[in-house]
């Protein structure tokens, strides 16, 4: 049985931690079938040169899981875990929004039941996202992660580090896709700058009828510098005129021109430009158009329907919660459309 576990000492990870993931690697594999008899705690702590108080540990929380019992006079056993029981799955959410409850909702519409869920949210924040993480290692069957964070390369190489302590056979990213993130985790994501360039190319006729394309790029755009890459491609290709702006003043509302908010639909940006819009006697989706990226429940109602951009977040969701009931992970992107309304 010695050589079936592997423990180090020399890692950061606490040794209860690596011999759960031990257990649940050998249980999973088959290595370790329904009705198995393992090792004793003085065994176990002889054969890893580990303390007994350790082992002692994870017996219990396996005995609290139901993945083990003990028999008196016999010993421990691997048991049949009850089909009754639900998973454990930790959603990792960077902030909430009105499109990450579109998302949440489409999951649990797929899982029903059969899943219980634990929601924390980091705020884009690497040491929250660092602790959250590690208090959270090998106490879920599933660790459902939107890993969104400053682009700068000292905070990615942190999410990075952070999310390889996750076992691949656990990880399910969802909305963005660290490419350097190698293994055989799941994730179910969008592509910023080509699904923009997508996005607008379904809608190129009526685009060109605008003088001009406004792209407003305000702080609450953590991607906006990626999306800036479609966009300008696009308009090169298409001859369309395009401004990127980073406020939002008077002078920049004109008729016959259309505007791209980066930055949410019910963000203060939406606001203002409609305050502006007002302001000047124009009408938005008549003398002005207006789109903004990220659908929600409420677009449909903005402004008497606000066209937007966006990834299919109910997909997402959807996608998500098949690959942890089939236990089948895959690499996916969504789809992503112009979701056509009153405002453009």
């Amino acid at each position: 049985m010695r050589e079936q576990f592997n423990v180090d000492v020399n890692l950061r990870t606490p040794i209860y931690k690596q011999l759960l993931s031990e257990f649940e690697r050998l249980i999973d594999s088959g290595e370790l079938p329904v009705g198995a008899c393992i090792p004793s705690m003085n065994e176990l702590s002889a054969q890893l040169n580990i303390s007994k108080e350790t082992v002692k540990k994870v017996y219990s929380i396996l005995r609290e899981r139901g993945v083990i019992e003990s028999i008196h006079g016999k010993g421990f056993f691997v048991t049949a875990r009850q089909d009754g029981r639900k998973l454990r799955i930790f959603l990792l959410f960077d902030k909430l929004s009105q499109y990450k409850q579109i998302l949440y909702d489409a999951f649990i519409a797929e899982i029903g039941d059969r899943a219980e869920i634990t929601i924390y949210m980091y705020n884009q924040n690497i040491e929250t996202f660092e602790s959250f993480v590690d208090s959270a290692l090998d106490n879920y069957d599933y660790y459902l992660v939107t890993p969104h964070f400053p682009l700068d390369a000292e905070t990615q190489a942190r999410a990075l580090k952070a999310l390889k302590r996750i076992p691949n056979r656990k990880l399910i990213v969802l909305d963005n896709w660290l490419r350097s993130l190698q293994g055989n985790y799941g994730a179910v994501y969008q592509d910023m700058a080509n699904d923009i360039y997508d996005g607008l190319s379904s809608a190129i006729d009526d685009l060109q009828r605008y003088h001009k394309l406004h792209v407003i790029i305000l702080p609450t755009s953590l991607y906006g510098s990626l999306i800036m890459v479609g966009i300008t491609r696009f308009c090169e290709e298409h001859g369309i005129e395009v401004e990127f702006h980073y406020d939002i003043n008077q002078s920049m509302m004109q008729r016959g021109d259309l505007y791209l908010l980066l930055n949410g639909q019910l963000g203060i940006g939406l606001v203002e430009v409609a305050r502006i819009a007002a302001s000047r006697g124009l009408r938005i989706g008549e003398d002005v158009g207006v789109i903004s990226y990220n659908d929600s429940y409420l677009s449909e109602i903005i402004l008497g329907g606000l066209t937007t951009v966006s990834t299919d977040f109910e997909q997402m969701g959807r996608l998500a919660a098949q690959m942890v009931l089939s236990n089948n992970f895959k690499k996916i992107k969504c789809d992503f459309k112009l979701n056509r309304r009153k405002t453009f």
